[in-house]
């Protein structure tokens, strides 16, 4: 195993033990508003702290980018943990048991290691660049759908960026009359995981961040799939908007949809 997988598989689930305490007993979970349907919590902040403190116990010199702390630098800039203590914040604050701890570890800006843990499941997704990915230490791969006939494809409602709702039911609307079904689930990191296990056949979402990408992407790749942005382009770590899934699925995806999509969402 890969020496910086190990350290990022004791993070996740010490964060992860903290996230289930704090789950059965909702009275200790306070919760902030950092924005418009962006909420963060003590327990978001404690888990936290768990995967920094684990980090830097192994990798002191590394760098780190949390989402609830931001960047917490180190003199070796080329090493950069990303990490999301707890990926679907609102479903944890409303007793929803669908989260994950999303931990990736980027070399000179490419994702070598990457972990996605569902504490809940107790399902642990894993990965490392040229060596597949895992789901509880078993191979995984990417479903082998055709086309978008008869597919089950994850989305999630652009709540943060509402200003796209037209432009996005347009879409669903129209892909709807070709896959099978959705499923919304509050977890980004979790939906990609999900469609490397070949749970889901394809995954698509507007305004993400680098923490609810970077593990999530690399699984995929690992396991067959591709991520792309709305265009089939790889902006998708600045704009924050993915197409993800099996290459047959992407494709049919982005052929139908290209038109549908306003400029400014497709740079």
């Amino acid at each position: 195993m890969h020496p910086m997988l190990n350290i990022a598989i004791r993070a996740a689930r010490k964060a992860g033990n903290v996230i289930i305490k704090s789950y059965e007993n909702p009275a200790s979970v306070k919760v902030d508003t950092k924005g418009e349907n962006d909420f963060a919590t003590n327990v978001d902040r404690a888990a936290e702290a768990l995967i920094v403190e684990t980090i830097k116990k192994a990798y002191p010199d590394h760098t780190i980018i949390a989402e609830e702390g931001g960047l917490v630098k180190g003199s070796d800039n080329d090493v950069q943990w990303i990490i999301d203590p707890i990926d679907g914040t609102t479903n944890f604050i409303k007793g929803i048991p669908h989260c994950s701890v999303s931990i990736a570890v980027r070399l000179k800006g490419k994702t070598e290691v990457a972990v996605v843990y569902d504490p809940m499941a107790n399902e642990l997704y894993t990965a490392t660049r040229g060596q597949g990915a895992q789901l509880n230490g078993y191979r995984i791969r990417v479903s082998n759908a055709k086309d978008l006939e008869g597919t089950l494809l994850a989305m999630a409602f652009p709540f943060k960026q509402k200003q796209y709702s037209d432009c996005y039911f347009n879409v669903l609307q129209k892909v709807f009359t070709k896959c099978g079904d959705f499923r919304r689930s509050g977890s980004a990191a979790l939906d990609l995981a999900y469609v490397a296990a070949g749970r889901f056949d394809g995954f698509f979402e507007l305004g993400l961040k680098p923490w609810d990408i970077a593990a999530g992407e690399l699984i995929l790749r690992e396991a067959g799939g591709i991520m792309t942005d709305l265009v089939g382009a790889n902006n998708y770590m600045v704009s924050g908007n993915i197409v993800a899934g099996n290459p047959k699925v992407v494709k049919e995806f982005l052929t139908l949809t290209q038109n549908d999509w306003p400029d400014r969402l497709k740079v």
